[in-house]
């Protein structure tokens, strides 16, 4: 086994299934056809051909929200979003850009909206080891429940920044101080799309390190991770080879860490295609 399915894992998708969403100029995700045909009920409000999905509808960001959040709440009662998360994202184009609606956490993967969220490497140095803080997610996490995570993470929700959400998942998932929090540093992002039973994940994830400090602990908090452990970043990466003890995308954001670290070197034969395959290209 290779270090490169964690990518093959996380890019699996067929872009002939899925149907550009459009508003306005603005392409903000991507549907899936079987979903695309459960849109044709809402015809006052989205126009389903067979080249795209267009949400018709023009108003405020408010205004177009509460259509959102009805035609999310029919498609619950229908089976085709999981269930109301009620955590809410941005939908728009790219980052940073003028946000149209806001929408469900639970329904993002319907209509394949461009999702965004921070992920921290906490390591610490003991002698010539790198070690890395790694959590463990509760069984019942509607994601990977029971699966390995890193010292924090956490989906940015569309009144927030990224360093702010940052900052409020390091207290509020491992008991960080705000004074260490704010000492991480942004190193970067890894992105991806993937087909998921709801539709697509199309997600871009903003990588921090932060060195902990030698009597540093972390502590779970909101029960969302239930134990830390400090673990040797060489040894875990040999682990990934043939293991899957992590959730599917925290592989991506170990494999940049071990990059940019040194862990995993160019005479590696998937070295080039592990870096490049980290950064899906624009489109």
């Amino acid at each position: 086994m290779s270090l490169l399915r964690h990518l093959r894992i996380c890019n699996a998708y067929q872009p002939d299934n899925f149907l550009p969403f459009l508003h306005g100029s603005d392409r903000l995700g991507f549907i899936r056809k079987d979903n695309a045909n459960a849109l044709s009920q809402f015809p006052n409000h989205f126009a389903v051909t067979g080249e795209s999905v267009r949400f018709l509808t023009e108003g405020s960001f408010d205004d177009l929200s509460a259509i959102i959040e009805d035609v999310t709440e029919k498609l619950v009662t229908e089976g085709l979003v999981a269930k109301w998360r009620h955590e809410f994202f941005a939908a728009a184009p790219r980052w940073n850009a003028p946000k149209h609606f806001k929408i469900d956490r639970g329904a993002v993967p319907f209509f394949g909206i461009s999702a965004f969220g921070v992920h921290l490497n906490g390591f610490r140095r003991d002698g010539d080891t790198l070690k890395l803080w790694v959590g463990k997610r509760a069984n019942n996490k509607a994601v990977a429940p029971g699966k390995l995570d890193n010292l924090v993470a956490g989906g940015i929700d569309y009144s927030h920044g990224q360093h702010e959400t940052l900052i409020k998942e390091c207290g509020e998932e491992a008991s960080l101080p705000e004074s260490l929090a704010r000492k991480a540093v942004p190193v970067g992002a890894v992105s991806y799309r993937m087909e998921v039973e709801y539709g697509m994940r199309n997600d871009v994830l903003f990588c921090y390190d932060l060195e902990t400090p030698a009597d540093f602990t972390p502590k779970t908090n909101d029960g969302e991770i239930v134990s830390f452990a400090l673990e040797d970043a060489a040894a875990i990466v040999a682990g990934m080879r043939t293991r899957d003890d992590f959730k599917f995308n925290v592989n991506l954001v170990l494999l940049d860490f071990a990059i940019r670290h040194g862990l995993l070197a160019p005479d590696d034969p998937e070295y080039f295609d592990i870096v490049t395959g980290l950064h899906r290209p624009l489109d």
